[in-house]
């Protein structure tokens, strides 16, 4: 059974940092990634990373958010520096397997806020 599982979430002013974690497990992926959704608005893509470590991103946060993944624990990483107000959303990862078959997790909650 596939389980994505997302940690690192929380209350942080502008300019703080995070590190958003999310554990995958029940299958190898080829390509993991971040979405966010903030309230009344649409999913939007956040960054993606590939098996060999091929990296994208929005450009809304090229510069300042890193994604990357160790492959040993499963695991992807969003490193989350300078953050706005406007990136408050629920940030949820998704992960790909081989054979194009997407599973999602169930989201982290990310604001910022003086």
């Amino acid at each position: 059974q596939v389980q994505l599982v997302e940690s690192g979430g929380g209350l942080v002013q502008p300019g703080g940092s995070l590190r958003l974690s999310c554990a995958a497990s029940g299958s190898s992926f080829s390509i993991m990634a971040w979405y966010r959704q903030a309230p009344g608005k649409q999913r939007e893509f956040v960054a993606s990373i590939t098996l060999g470590g091929s990296t994208y991103y929005a450009d809304s946060v090229k510069g300042r958010f890193t994604i990357f993944r160790d492959n040993v624990k499963n695991t992807v990483y969003l490193q989350m520096n300078n953050l706005k107000p406007e990136d408050t959303a629920d940030y949820c990862c998704t992960a790909v397997t081989s054979s194009g078959r997407d599973y999602w997790g169930q989201g982290t909650q990310v604001t910022v806020s003086s």
